[in-house]
This record gives structure tokens, sequence and C-alpha cells, in this order.
């Protein structure tokens, strides 16, 4: 499986110690950046992932910032890609289960490797329930179809 991964300064320390636990567990990643933590505009990461998940040639995205804020609303900008900021189990799931997802971020400042490992996990394994939720993504893709 083909992880895309990309942070902003705030988040490349997070972002390292993820890449590292991907790696180990045999994923395929593909680094988007930042490379330090010289101060960088998020925005521009955001994008470049979102479009390569949301054309299906990343299985999963992980974005990273201080909050997750920020890279959730400029991914999410991106037709297809559905961002979610998780900062727990239940909503890693919900992300998933629910919301199908195909992107998390995480906040620096309040996730460290270990959770984001374990959100990523829950995540990547929760299967979308359709129904009601199906209803509401369609709901979803029309209104940004609509632009």
């Amino acid at each position: 499986m083909r992880v895309g991964i990309g942070a902003d300064h705030r988040g490349y320390l997070l972002k390292q110690g993820l890449i590292q636990r991907l790696g180990a567990n045999g994923f395929e990643v593909e680094d988007f950046g930042t490379d330090s933590e010289d101060s960088v505009d998020y925005p521009d990461f955001a994008e470049a992932l979102a479009r390569r998940v949301s054309n299906g040639e990343i299985d999963y995205g992980i974005l990273i910032c201080n909050t997750g804020i920020g890279m959730s609303i400029a991914a999410n900008k991106v037709n297809g890609a559905y961002a979610a900021l998780v900062l727990d189990l239940d909503m890693a799931e919900a992300a998933g289960r629910h919301n199908k997802a195909n992107i998390l971020t995480f906040s620096a400042e309040k996730t460290t490797t270990e959770e984001a490992w374990e959100m990523f996990n829950t995540w990547r394994k929760a299967e979308f329930e359709g129904g009601r939720h199906e209803r509401r993504l369609k709901k979803i893709q029309a209104i940004e179809n609509a632009g």
C-alpha cells in the first residue's frame, strides 16, 4: 500500500516519526515534504498530496501541521479529497466508517507518533458502512461538483 505524507514546519518531526513507522511496517511512503523545521506554507503540501490521493495514485494520505486544521481545509479544496482531522481513535474510525475519508490530518501539537500510528491503523482498517453514510457522502459530492 502506498502512503503519501506531508507536513509543514510545525509537523516535520511527527512526519519523520511516522515515515519511520510506515516504512518499518512495509508501507511504500512518498514524502511530500517539508524537509526541515524552517517556516513554509502548508497549502502547498496539502494540495500536492490531495491531488495524488484524489486521482488514485496514492492509497492513503496523511497531512500534519500544528493544529491539523489548516491542512484539512486546504486538502478539502481539491475535488475528490476527503481530509478528516482526527484527535483520537474514535474520530479515526468514524473518518473511515462514516465519512470515507481518504486523507487524515493530525495536530502535531496534540498528537504523538505512537498516537498517530494507532489512529492511522484504526482508520485504514475501518470499512465504509454505506447506507445513510453513502447518502450523505453523495450530498457532499454534489456540493463539491456544483463548485
